[in-house]
């Protein structure tokens, strides 16, 4: 369904070390990265789309989060949401929900909630039960 998935941040830096914690959780692998542009994105396993791709705004304005706007990334286990989570907050990421069962959603959605350190909203999530998880 998609092609990619692109963040705005302030600071390149700081979110690439933000994102590459959280990547590195997930297992995703780096694709690219450019400082001088600056941006880098991240695939799939054998690097199938889609992307997800940090850089500062293109058009040179002041990057904000969007109210009601957030990206979710699967995980493999409930294990890697917790150990994603952790990561995230450990590289200046902020709470918005901690890792748990969220039954409202489906039996076996376990997620949590984080923003980035520019304030955009991520989620990991896996919806697999106990015994079936990778």
């Amino acid at each position: 369904m998609f092609s990619h998935v692109f963040v705005s941040v302030t600071d390149f830096e700081r979110a690439l070390d933000f994102y590459g914690a959280v990547m590195d959780c997930l297992k995703v692998e780096l694709r690219f990265c450019d400082r001088q542009r600056p941006w880098a994105g991240w695939h799939s396993g054998g690097g199938q789309r889609p992307y997800f791709v940090i850089c500062r705004p293109y058009d040179g304005l002041p990057q904000h989060p969007g109210n009601g706007q957030m990206v979710a990334f699967t995980a493999e286990s409930r294990e890697a949401v917790r150990r994603t989570h952790q990561a995230a907050l450990a590289h200046g990421g902020r709470c918005e929900g901690p890792p748990g069962l969220r039954p409202e959603y489906h039996a076996n959605y376990y997620g949590a909630y984080f923003r980035d350190p520019d304030g955009n909203k991520l989620c990991v999530a896996c919806h697999e039960a106990p015994g079936e998880q990778a």
